[in-house]
């Protein structure tokens, strides 16, 4: 009995210590990284994460439910695309066509209205919040720089920064993309209940404007400069803008750093449906167009979906680009493998939603289930009555 009494009272001990090492060395986030994440198994952050942090509602307006094709479900999906949602634990996949959701699934308990972790798509959010805000006069340009919203930005390039720069990926921030690690500015970020005050602890060390470098902290300071620049909270700017414009149908979440008025994590996190996310997709087909009213300006869609840099073909202005078999289009992306895919010739819009990602090699930008996606879908359209 006495040394199991002083076994708790050294495991009691060497937790409290561990507690008052990680306030002195200021990992104490990783006490909240522990408690929601660690904790319930998981290795990163996952698909219903939302519900363990405090969260700003993005509210609907008036819904706008997406039209079924008259062959709704006529064609079961392929056997490699049914694998591959499989492995890589799918819980949605979604064709729509001619804006018509032609075909839909869902697995492991999802349905329709469930909502999930944007993760990186909320990027391609926060950018077309940016091109709202330059339409709306709020912002001047692409060009603008940072310290007008931020004088006190740090580092040797501080002043040069741009929001184009920040939206395109050509920040020059320091910070860095390790996801699995618990010791990473990203990890941070995602803990920490003082947001602002990590990111604006970054320094401008590298020259921006030059290259491109996929950066999560530059979406974050982004979003942090629309919020000053137009007095309203992300979220609110965002459902203002887009959410009930284009008739979601349901609220959707955004996570903040802390309880009311904390700022959104906007780099990532909004916690919504496969149906409202592809609004974005076809908000930015319709080169900005809403039921023939303009909501977005279409010179700066043109230029978000062209690449800034011609050795990063990959990239333009919060969305990623690509060509698979003649095919020009560009997605939303977020971590686990979030997709809102968009091929404007053939007025079709994929959008998977899941638990993990396929193959990512430092040879090709974009993972290899992106193709599959794709192909798989081609293939059940080919099967399609005429």
């Amino acid at each position: 009995m006495k040394l199991l009494k002083k076994i708790t009272q050294w495991l009691v001990l060497l937790l409290a210590s561990s507690i008052l090492l990680m306030y002195i060395f200021d990992v104490d986030y990783l006490l909240r990284a522990v408690r929601t994440i660690y904790f319930k198994g998981y290795t990163t952050a996952f698909l219903e994460d939302y519900k363990e942090f405090p969260n700003r509602i993005l509210k609907k307006g008036i819904a706008q439910p997406w039209a079924l094709a008259k062959d709704y479900n006529s064609v079961v999906a392929t056997d490699k695309l049914t694998q591959t949602n499989k492995e890589l634990q799918s819980i949605a996949y979604l064709i729509i066509k001619n804006d018509s959701i032609w075909h839909e699934s869902y697995f492991d308990g999802f349905n329709v209205n469930s909502k999930t972790n944007s993760f990186s798509m909320a990027k391609s959010v926060v950018s077309a919040a940016l091109g709202k805000a330059i339409m709306q006069g709020k912002i001047k340009s692409l060009d603008q720089k940072v310290v007008d919203f931020f004088p006190e930005l740090t580092g040797t390039y501080a002043k040069e920064v741009s929001v184009g720069d920040l939206s395109s990926m050509a920040s020059g921030l320091s910070w860095d993309e390790r996801y699995y690690s618990p010791f990473s500015i990203v990890t941070r970020a995602y803990f920490d209940d003082d947001l602002k005050k990590v990111i604006l602890g970054l320094d401008v060390n590298e020259k921006p404007g030059k290259s491109f470098k996929y950066l999560s902290g530059a979406t974050q300071l982004l979003a942090m400069c629309i919020e000053k620049a137009t007095g309203m909270y992300l979220s609110d700017y965002v459902a203002k803008s887009f959410w009930q414009p284009m008739g979601a149908e349901n609220d959707a979440f955004w996570q903040l750093d802390h309880e009311n008025d904390g700022i959104e994590k906007a780099y990532c996190c909004i916690a919504s449906n496969a149906r409202d996310f592809a609004r974005f997709g076809k908000l930015y087909k319709q080169y900005g167009k809403w039921n023939g009213k303009q909501i977005l300006d279409s010179t700066f869609i043109a230029k978000s979906l062209q690449p800034r840099f011609k050795d990063s073909p990959e990239y333009g202005y919060g969305w990623w680009l690509h060509e698979i078999k003649g095919k020009k289009l560009f997605y939303m992306r977020g971590h686990l493998g979030q997709f809102v895919i968009v091929i404007p010739q053939d007025d079709l819009i994929i959008v998977r939603l899941g638990h993990l990602k396929g193959l990512q090699t430092k040879s090709d930008p974009h993972s290899n289930d992106l193709y599959i996606y794709v192909e798989e879908a081609y293939k059940m359209l080919e099967k399609r009555k005429k």
